[in-house]
């Protein structure tokens, strides 16, 4: 036995123990992809057909095995059609990297520009205007401000209000910002396709999980309905924010874009202690 053994690992080697981490690792992100899409039930759709070719060719059932394959075949064509919005997100992950975009932004605009945006959004919320606010991160944006109107301002709290005020003509869509600036307004979003959400979400929720779910920006809605404060992110949505709430989600979401060895990345980590001991002192 030890030596039917020894002669099946006679050739494994280091690299061979490379290879297999490197495609057990693929396969664990590739079947994580798939259970947080909605590929998960098409997976298992296909794993149906798979499985049904497999046993028509095992019985020689050769007609059925034909048209399973042919099935196999054309359905290559038609994953990546069904999947392309998945396909898009996840060939821009490949590409993005810290070292694709350098930042030369102050802690003090940082913090500045997200009290900013919160105090605008908290103004929303208390008199229930419907706002959008999507912030462009390492994904470019472009195709997306094309469809609205260029603004490109430094951004403001007067600003955000006055483009979201209900007399406005850029009220309905979405607003861009780019680093410290307000690139567009009224930008019109893709909306998810994720049939699973709450019936009560409404146009502006799909449109924020929609952008989030095609890049890694991420979007900030406040209900007309409701002046409830959602962030979308990655394909998920959380609701019910408060202002502390939203401003350390912004925070942490600057310093994650920081690269790592940035001198900001501790400045700020120290403005939010601060932050969270003067609540708690108060």
């Amino acid at each position: 036995m030890g030596q039917i053994l020894g002669g099946l690992f006679s050739g494994f080697g280091i690299s061979d123990i490379i290879d297999i981490a490197i495609v057990s690792f693929i396969i664990y992100k590739l079947l994580g992809f798939i259970r947080s899409t909605r590929a998960e039930q098409l997976a298992k759709g296909l794993l149906v057909i798979v499985v049904a070719a497999f046993l028509a060719n095992i019985m020689h059932l050769y007609i059925l095995n034909w048209l399973l394959t042919g099935v196999l075949s054309v359905g290559v064509i038609a994953l990546v059609v069904v999947f392309q919005p998945e396909l898009r997100r996840g060939l821009e992950f490949l590409g993005r990297g810290r070292f694709t975009k350098q930042f030369s932004i102050s802690q003090e605009n940082i913090t500045g520009n997200v009290d900013k945006i919160v105090r605008a959004v908290e103004y929303f919320a208390g008199r229930k205007e419907g706002a959008i606010i999507v912030i462009e991160r390492q994904t470019a944006l472009q195709d997306i401000v094309e469809t609205g109107t260029l603004i490109d301002a430094v951004i403001s709290e007067d600003l955000l209000e006055n483009l979201f005020y209900k007399g406005s003509p850029l009220h309905d869509g979405a607003v861009i910002l780019r680093s410290e600036r307000i690139l567009a307004a009224g930008c019109v979003l893709p909306l998810t396709q994720n049939q699973n959400l709450s019936k009560e979400l409404g146009t502006r929720h799909r449109a924020g999980i929609g952008i989030s779910e095609v890049s890694d920006a991420v979007a900030i809605i406040v209900s007309e309905e409701t002046g409830i404060i959602s962030v979308a992110s990655d394909g998920k949505l959380s609701r019910f924010l408060d202002r502390k709430a939203l401003e350390k989600m912004l925070l942490n979401m600057y310093m994650s874009d920081m690269p790592e060895d940035d001198s900001i990345i501790s400045r700020v980590q120290n403005f939010l202690r601060r932050k969270d001991n003067g609540s708690e002192e108060a």
